[in-house]
């Protein structure tokens, strides 16, 4: 049975990928990195900040771990001027609330970033419960983040249905237990569906929630 519903952030809740690509390749070229748009893609799968940064710059200490990710958090603000949700998830929210499904967000963004994008879009009151990447040693595909967020939930995570659009949060909301509806844009879906998701829409104006109700049947 449907019981709640676990968002990620980015490409789910907010259309949020090109200002973070952006703020990565300004970031790395400051360092004299310079990287392709494909090689950026990297950034985009769901994977924590110092999971990142070592992919593009190899072994670091935890203070360059925590330097640069400021760094590069800054360069996120000053890119994201006008972030907007992804389509249909306004209308999409809305049904939840009316059912009075409680809901949880679990990111592996920074948790200033995360409160950062959700004060823009006067969403943060909304969550029960606000899980970011600095609340786990290990990122997503580990099921952590959406263990903890299912407890804060108090919901058994055999009830809970995770919003993903990456596959490692795809792969990570399955080792938790739990069903998982996969936002796949730009051709994404076959990708999404071998990671494991139970259903894909190319975003919210094709999720139904009578349909994903039927998932849990």
């Amino acid at each position: 049975m449907l019981r709640a519903v676990i968002f990620d952030l980015d490409g789910v809740i907010v259309d949020s990928h090109p200002a973070h690509k952006q703020a990565w390749k300004t970031f790395l070229a400051s360092l004299e990195k310079h990287v392709s748009d494909d090689d950026l893609d990297f950034v985009l799968e769901g994977y924590k900040r110092e999971v990142i940064l070592r992919h593009f710059l190899g072994d670091l200490s935890a203070d360059e771990v925590k330097s640069y990710g400021a760094r590069k958090d800054a360069l996120f603000r000053d890119s994201a001027h006008d972030l907007k949700t992804i389509a249909g998830f306004a209308g999409f929210f809305h049904s939840l609330q009316a059912a009075g499904l409680p809901v949880a967000l679990a990111s592996s963004a920074s948790r200033w970033r995360v409160e950062y994008i959700l004060d823009r879009l006067d969403l943060k009151a909304s969550f029960r419960a606000i899980v970011s990447g600095d609340e786990v040693i290990h990122g997503k595909p580990d099921p952590a983040i959406f263990h903890i967020a299912a407890r804060a939930l108090g919901i058994d995570p055999a009830d809970i249905l995770v919003c993903e659009d990456a596959v490692s949060g795809v792969e990570g909301a399955k080792r938790a237990g739990m069903k998982c509806l996969a936002i796949a844009a730009d051709g994404r879906a076959p990708l999404l569906q071998q990671a494991g998701a139970d259903h894909v829409v190319p975003d919210f104006t094709a999720a139904s929630l009578a349909e994903l109700r039927r998932l849990f049947s």
